[in-house]
């Protein structure tokens, strides 16, 4: 915990998502709804993004390989969390993996092989925006994967993941799960906000009215792959902040990271100028317009 950061104890209902309630009023941190406000969410982040370093810093030094899939129904969240997972550590330990479309060659190969080369090595840890479950989900409720490919696939990705696991990694899958009523007004903020609006896409479109047939192939997909070398973990998403947050702990929970020692570190002295002059150079300086707008009319 951070100096001079008190941690929000709170006590939650462990069947819905509401805070539980002291003399009619939400807890501290809560709003009325039961949502998390934002003051709160920055607290609560901030202490677990130091968590994150320490545990990007054991991973470097023990060679840990990590990897994290992150699935779940359009608007669950799964880019806001990811963006929350990996907003303060390097990228170069981190790495963010969201596939374009196949190819026709990848077409042709064996399914996992285009994921396989993604798979982290020794100090990295690897982020699945979407991952090999493409074929359990979107692919076979939009029928781009036959019923027979997609049963092969529900067969052998078991046993694929008991191999990955084998080999060192650590594996961790998650499924965000968001209402039918919290996804219909995270799409329509994607079409009325232009800050978002490149996140909606044809595709989004034509599942949103599909909503039980994607239900249908999630139950399928956890009642094959949902093992116990390798389990399905479900996150709530209708508050965002605090799926994120959750997750995060989670995370943390589920690596056995240890906070590496780190030596005192200070800041050498700077050399003196010497005979060193600034430049009489007229230098092209962005002007300060942070008070007007970007564009008239």
């Amino acid at each position: 915990m951070a100096k001079g950061r008190k941690q929000n104890k709170v006590r939650q209902d462990g069947v819905s998502n509401a805070p539980v309630l002291l003399d009619g009023k939400p807890t501290s941190g809560f709003k009325a709804d039961g949502r998390m406000t934002r003051k709160a969410y920055e607290a609560a982040l901030f202490d677990l993004h130091a968590e994150l370093v320490k545990l990007q810093m054991w991973v470097q030094q023990t060679g840990a390989k990590v990897c994290i899939a992150f699935e779940g129904r359009d608007g669950a969240g799964k880019g806001g969390t990811i963006k929350a997972l990996t907003e303060r550590v390097s990228p170069r330990v981190f790495r963010v993996v969201a596939l374009p479309t196949p190819t026709e060659r990848e077409k042709s190969q064996m399914y996992i092989q285009r994921y396989i080369p993604y798979l982290p090595a020794a100090g990295e840890v690897v982020i699945f925006d979407r991952s090999w479950y493409n074929r359990a989900g979107v692919e076979r409720v939009m029928g781009f994967a036959s019923d027979e490919q997609v049963e092969r696939f529900l067969q052998m990705i078991p046993a694929v993941e008991k191999a990955i696991i084998d080999s060192g990694i650590i594996l961790l899958k998650y499924w965000l799960e968001v209402s039918m009523e919290e996804q219909t007004q995270r799409l329509k903020a994607r079409i009325e906000d232009g800050r978002k609006v490149w996140k909606l896409s044809p595709m989004d479109l034509k599942s949103y009215s599909r909503w039980y047939d994607y239900s249908r192939a999630r139950d399928e997909m956890f009642k094959a792959t949902d093992t116990s070398w390798s389990p399905w973990y479900v996150a709530h998403s209708d508050d965002k902040k605090r799926a994120r947050l959750n997750i995060i702990r989670h995370i943390l929970r589920h690596i056995p990271y240890e906070a590496p020692k780190r030596q005192q570190i200070e800041l050498p002295k700077r050399q003196k100028p010497g005979d060193y002059r600034e430049p009489n150079y007229l230098w092209k300086v962005i002007a300060d317009t942070v008070d007007t707008p970007p564009r008239v009319g």
